[in-house]
C-alpha cells in the first residue's frame, strides 16, 4: 500500500513542470525545479509540452480522466507556496512537510537563516529527491515508515525541536490514510505550540462513499474501488468541528470558487477546478 501511494508523487509534479512552459502571467504557479525531480519518461513528456499543441493535448487527456484535477493541483500548490512564505516571513522557524513527495517548495522558496524545513516521507521518495536535488543545510530529509515508527520520535532524532510556533504542510496525503492514521498524526499535532499553523488538503467524503462522483467516475474506480488507495475523507461543513476537537481553529477553506478568484482569473485562462479536493488553513488555538 505504501509503495502504491509513493508512486502517486509524480503526477502533481508533471502538472507543475508543464505549467512552466507558459508565460509568467499565464502560469498558475512558479516551479522551475519541478522538471528536475521527474523520472526520465515524465521529464521527456514535460519537455515535449513546450509545444502548445502537446501541452493542450496533455491537459485534455487529464480532463477526460480527472476533470479539474489539473487546475486543482496547480492552485493548491500555489496557495501552499503563499502560506509557506507568509509563515516564514512572520517568524516561524520550523516547517514540517508531512508526505513531502517530490515537492520542491523548500528548495525554491526563500528559507531565512535560522529556519529549517523537515521533509518527512517514505524512504523511496526521500531517496528519489536526494538523487535529483542538491543538498541544502536548511532542508532536513526525514525518511519514515508511517505504519511502524513514531513521528515525533523520528523528527526529534533529526533535530526537530517542538515548543515554538511551526508550520505543518500536509498536502495530498490524508486520503491515503485510515482514520486511525489521521488520528495518530493529530496526536503529533497536539504537541505543537499555540499559534502554529497547519495547511492540509482532503478529499470529500461523499466522493469516497460514492454518493456524489462529480463526473470523476474513472478516479473513483481507480483509487477508491480498484486500488483502494483513497480511504479517508471529510465533509466541508464538518471540518471546523473536526479541527476544534483537536485544538485547532479553521481559518479558511478553499475550493473551486476561491482558487478561481485568487489564481485563475488573473491569467486570462479558463481552467476547470475539481471540487473533489479542498484545502484548509488552520491555527493551533490551545496547548496540547
Amino acid at each position: 500500500m505504501a509503495n502504491k501511494a509513493a508512486g502517486t508523487a509524480v503526477g502533481p509534479m508533471v502538472i507543475a513542470a508543464v505549467e512552466q512552459h507558459r508565460s509568467r502571467g499565464q502560469r498558475l504557479l512558479d516551479d522551475p525545479l519541478a522538471v528536475r525531480v521527474l523520472p526520465p519518461l515524465s521529464r521527456w513528456l514535460a519537455a515535449l509540452a513546450r509545444r502548445p499543441v502537446v501541452r493542450e493535448a496533455l491537459i485534455k487527456a487529464s480532463e477526460r480522466t480527472a476533470p479539474g484535477v489539473w487546475g486543482g493541483v496547480a492552485c493548491r500548490k500555489r496557495y501552499i507556496d503563499d502560506q509557506f512564505t507568509r509563515a516564514l516571513e512572520d517568524g516561524v522557524k520550523s516547517v514540517v512537510v508531512l508526505g513531502a513527495g517530490l515537492d520542491t517548495r523548500a528548495h525554491r522558496l526563500a528559507v531565512p537563516a535560522g529556519a529549517s524545513v523537515f521533509e518527512v516521507d517514505l524512504p523511496v521518495n526521500v531517496e528519489r529527491k536526494r538523487k535529483r536535488l542538491p543538498a541544502d543545510e536548511r532542508v532536513v530529509r526525514v525518511p519514515i515508515d508511517f505504519d511502524t515508527e513514531d513521528l515525533r520520535a523520528v523528527l526529534t532524532a533529526h533535530g526537530y525541536h517542538s515548543g515554538d510556533r511551526c508550520l505543518v504542510v500536509w498536502e495530498g496525503v490524508t486520503q491515503y490514510l485510515t482514520e486511525d492514521g489521521v488520528r495518530r498524526t493529530f496526536d503529533f499535532l497536539a504537541g505543537e505550540a499555540p499559534g502554529s499553523r497547519l495547511v492540509f488538503t482532503y478529499v470529500r467524503k461523499d466522493f469516497l462513499d460514492g454518493t456524489e462522483l462529480y463526473g470523476s467516475e474513472a478516479l473513483h474506480r481507480r483509487f477508491v474501488v480498484g486500488q483502494r488507495l483513497w480511504r479517508f475523507g471529510l465533509h466541508p461543513h464538518e471540518v471546523g468541528a473536526f479541527l476544534a476537537e483537536r485544538g485547532w481553529r479553521e481559518i479558511e477553506q478553499l475550493g473551486p470558487p476561491e482558487f478561481d478568484a485568487r489564481y485563475v482569473r488573473g491569467t486570462g485562462r479558463v481552467v476547470p477546478i475539481s471540487p473533489l479536493e479542498r484545502t484548509v488553513l488552520a491555527e493551533k488555538s490551545c496547548a496540547g
